[in-house]
C-alpha cells in the first residue's frame, strides 16, 4: 500500500474557524462606475466639475456650482460576462441585468448675500456597486483540498471531529466546521498517529481535476444627504452624509475528481482501512451576508479662472454592522481497487450537510481621496482629469464585540495589509457641446491592481473563512466610455455606453506546505470579465 501522508503540519496551516477573513472585507469594498449617464459617459472624471446628480456623491463641493434646482433618474442595463481560461480549455458564462442607477434631488436658494450667493441641499439614492458576478471552469490538480483540510485538523480528535449534533462552530469553536464536514465525508482520515489526518491526494501518485462555479448577486446602495454652497463663486464647497445598504448572495460549488488515491474504506467492528481506489467531492457552500453602514465626505472645487477648476475631496470609510449565514454541503463517492492487496472491491458514497452558522460582524472599509483638474474652452469644450488613491490596506474586520478599537486582532489586520495594496485610479473624460442643445462625450478609466503580486502568485497561504476555502484577486479594471445629451428647455437625457474589462484570478484554495516541507500549489486560473452598459437618464433642472 501506498506511503500514507500527512497532509502538512499544525503549525504550518492556519485553520478556517474565523467567521469572516481579509477576503470578506474585500469582496464588500468593491465599487463600480455607476451613475447618471452623463457621469458615466465621461467615466467619472467629474471631481472638478460638479452640477450632476452622481458628481455630488463623488465630489459632494458639486452641489455647490448648482444654481437652480434639478431631479432625475437613472436606468441601467448591465450585460456581462466571463471567460475563465482554465487548464482544461476556456470557459464562457454570461448574464444580463437591470438597475435603476441613480434618483436624486436638489434644491437651491439665492442667498442676498455676495460671500455666498447660492445654498444648495440634495437627497439621492446611488447603487454604488453591483456584486452580480458569475463565473466557472476546470483545471488540474497539484493536490486536494482533502490534504490542506487535514492539515488544519491535527490536533482534534476523531470523537470530536464525529460530533453531528447542531451547534454554531464560531459561537462554541468546538472544532473547525469544515474538518468535521471532512472527515464525516471521508475526505480525511486518520493517519494511525493521534490527532493527526491523512488527505486523499498522494504525491506522485494521485491525479485529478477539478469543475467549479460561483455565482455572486448583490449590490452597494447608498442613501445621501448633502449641502454646500459657494464663496464668491470662486470656491465651491460640499458636505454628505450616506447611509449604506448592502447584499451578497454567493453560491459556489467545487469539486475533485481524482485517481489512484488513498481513500478511506469502513470496515464493520474495526477503525477502517486505507486502500487505493477514485475519488470524488463536491463541495457546496451558501453564504447571505447583509448589513448597514454609515460615512461622511467633504469636498471643495476652486475656480480661479473662469477656464479652470481644481477640485479635492475626501471620503471617510464606511463603518458597516453586518450579519452573514452559512451553509454547506458535501457529495462524496468512492471507488476501491480491487486488484490492490487482495481489498475487497466496493464504493461508498453519500452526502453531508453543516448546520446553518450564523454571525454578526463590523467591517470599515477603505477611505478615499480624490484630486481633480478640468479645463472649460470656449464653452463648448470640458476637459476632465480624476486621480483616485484608495486604501485596501486600512480596511479592517472584526467580530461584533461592540466597537471599541479595531486594531485587536493582529491576524486580521495582518492578513488585509499583506494581501492588499492601495490603488490608484486614473479617469479622463471630455465633453464637447455641438449645438446648444446636442453633446457629446468619452472617457476613459483605469485602475491599478489592488492584491501584492507576492500573495497572488499561490506561494504564501491565503486565509478564507467559514468552510468556502476558494478565493479570488482582481488585477486591474479599465473602462472605455461614450455618450451624448440632449437639452430642451429645462428637461434633459442622456445616454452612454460604457465597457468595462477586469483582469482576476481564482484560487480554489490556498497553497500550503506538506509535512516534509514540500510546496503543494492550489489550483488557479484567470478570469476575464467584461461588462458592456447601456445607461439612460432623464431630467428636469428649474
Amino acid at each position: 500500500m501506498k506511503k500514507l501522508i500527512i497532509a502538512a503540519a499544525v503549525a504550518s496551516v492556519p485553520s478556517l474557524l474565523m467567521a469572516q477573513s481579509a477576503i470578506d472585507g474585500y469582496n464588500l469594498s468593491q465599487s463600480d462606475l455607476r451613475g447618471t449617464a452623463r457621469f458615466m459617459s465621461m467615466a467619472g472624471a467629474f471631481g472638478a466639475l460638479g452640477g450632476d446628480l452622481s458628481s455630488i456623491n463623488y465630489n459632494p463641493a458639486g452641489i455647490g456650482v448648482y444654481r437652480s434646482s434639478e431631479i432625475g433618474a437613472t436606468l441601467d442595463i448591465n450585460m456581462t460576462s466571463s471567460t475563465t481560461n482554465g487548464g482544461l480549455g476556456a470557459v464562457k458564462d454570461s448574464k444580463t441585468h437591470a438597475y435603476c442607477n441613480n434618483l436624486g434631488y436638489v434644491g437651491t436658494t439665492r442667498i442676498a448675500s455676495e460671500v455666498m450667493p447660492f445654498f444648495s441641499w440634495g437627497a439621492s439614492y446611488n447603487r454604488v456597486a453591483s456584486l452580480d458576478r458569475t463565473y466557472r471552469g476546470a483545471t488540474g490538480l497539484n493536490t486536494s483540498l482533502s490534504n490542506m483540510v487535514a492539515g488544519f485538523s491535527n490536533g482534534y480528535t476523531p470523537e470530536v471531529l464525529g460530533e453531528t449534533s447542531s451547534y454554531n462552530p464560531f459561537v462554541e469553536s468546538k472544532a473547525d466546521w469544515m474538518s468535521i464536514m471532512a472527515y464525516n465525508s471521508y475526505m480525511i482520515s486518520p493517519s494511525g498517529y493521534l490527532g493527526t489526518y491523512n488527505g486523499l491526494w498522494v504525491p506522485g501518485s494521485t491525479s485529478g481535476n477539478t469543475e467549479f462555479n460561483v455565482r455572486q448577486r448583490g449590490y452597494v446602495d447608498e442613501y445621501s444627504i448633502n449641502f454646500g454652497g459657494n464663496i464668491m463663486n470662486t470656491v465651491f464647497w460640499g458636505m454628505g452624509i450616506g447611509i449604506t445598504d448592502i447584499s451578497l448572495t454567493e453560491d459556489s460549488f467545487y469539486d475533485e475528481e481524482l485517481t489512484d488515491a488513498d481513500v478511506y474504506k469502513p470496515v464493520e467492528n474495526t477503525d477502517g482501512l486505507i486502500v487505493p481506489g477514485n475519488a470524488y467531492t463536491a463541495l457546496r457552500n451558501h453564504s447571505v451576508t447583509s448589513g448597514s453602514g454609515f460615512n461622511v465626505k467633504l469636498g471643495v472645487i476652486l475656480k480661479p479662472i473662469n477656464e479652470l477648476r481644481i477640485g479635492l475631496a475626501v471620503h471617510t470609510p464606511t463603518w458597516y454592522n453586518l450579519s452573514t449565514h452559512y451553509a454547506s454541503t458535501i457529495d462524496y463517492s468512492y471507488a476501491y481497487d480491487i486488484s490492490a492487496q487482495g481489498q475487497i472491491g466496493g464504493s461508498n458514497a453519500g452526502q453531508y450537510y453543516s448546520d446553518d452558522a450564523y454571525y454578526d460582524w463590523h467591517f470599515r472599509s477603505p477611505w478615499r481621496m480624490i484630486a481633480s483638474v478640468a479645463g472649460v474652452i470656449g464653452g463648448r469644450l470640458i476637459v476632465s482629469a480624476d486621480y483616485e488613491y484608495k486604501d485596501y490596506p486600512g480596511m479592517r474586520v472584526r467580530p461584533n464585540t461592540g466597537w471599541g478599537a479595531f486594531d485587536d486582532n493582529a491576524d486580521l489586520i495582518n492578513d488585509v495589509k499583506n494581501y492588499y495594496k492601495p490603488t490608484n485610479t486614473v479617469r479622463i473624460g471630455a465633453e464637447v457641446r455641438v449645438t446648444p442643445q446636442l453633446s457629446l462625450r468619452a472617457g476613459y478609466s483605469h485602475s491599478t491592481s489592488s492584491v501584492d503580486e507576492v500573495y497572488n502568485d499561490g506561494s504564501h497561504y491565503i486565509s478564507t473563512a467559514g468552510t468556502n476555502p476558494s478565493y479570488t484577486f482582481n488585477t486591474g479594471t479599465d473602462y472605455v466610455t461614450f455618450g451624448l445629451g440632449y437639452r430642451i428647455g429645462g428637461f434633459y437625457i442622456d445616454a452612454a455606453y460604457v465597457h468595462k474589462k477586469r483582469s482576476s484570478t481564482w484560487h480554489g484554495f490556498s497553497s500550503f506546505t506538506e509535512v516534509d516541507d514540500n510546496w503543494a500549489a492550489g489550483p488557479k486560473t484567470s478570469i476575464s470579465d467584461k461588462n458592456n452598459n447601456l445607461v439612460l437618464s432623464v431630467g428636469y433642472k428649474f
